[in-house]
């Protein structure tokens, strides 16, 4: 059987580190560069993934917890605001903000699953849905940023691009 708590803690656990060696390794401009007009590129994920850090998922699991309804959302900035300056900087913030969500997921229990809130646009959810939907969105991003990290080497590849047809960018508009 799938226990959340003991698979999600993992995988949210892996992403600092992760965006640490690929912001301390790769180029920053191609790090900040969008795959296509419209998409984000892999800054703009960790951006991204920087504001739900500090505003969503963690607020919600404290609004569980309270017995409260979740608030609402401030709105997100221009993701590419902080998307050039220093990548390793970036992902220091990110870590340093996922520390205390991954102590506070190590203080819930399995009957804490069950605790219900009101999603304004979803209605009522649990926070086993909750705790699911943060796993899946931590690497939905990851892999979005990493597609967008691809699409340079994916163009110039010649006859091996037919390969890459599942992430080819320029095949999907």
């Amino acid at each position: 059987m799938f226990k959340p708590l003991d698979t999600l803690l993992p995988v949210l656990q892996t992403a600092p580190a992760r965006w640490q060696a690929l912001c301390q390794s790769l180029p920053p401009d191609l790090l900040a560069r969008q795959p296509a007009h419209g998409e984000w590129s892999a800054l703009e994920c960790l951006n991204h993934l920087i504001y739900v850090e500090k505003n969503i998922f963690p607020v919600r699991v404290r609004a569980f917890l309270a017995g409260t309804n979740f608030p609402p959302s401030p709105p997100e900035k221009d993701l590419s605001e902080n998307a050039a300056p220093d990548p390793s900087a970036l992902a220091a913030e990110f870590a340093a903000l996922r520390n205390p969500s991954l102590a506070l997921l190590k203080t819930l229990k399995e009957s804490d699953l069950s605790r219900t809130a009101l999603h304004r646009d979803l209605g009522e959810v649990t926070l086993e849905q909750l705790l699911q939907e943060w796993g899946a969105h931590d690497l939905n991003h990851t892999i979005q940023a990493e597609q967008a990290l691809m699409q340079p080497f994916i163009s110039g590849c010649g006859p091996w691009r037919k390969y890459f047809s599942d992430h080819d960018i320029a095949l999907k508009k």
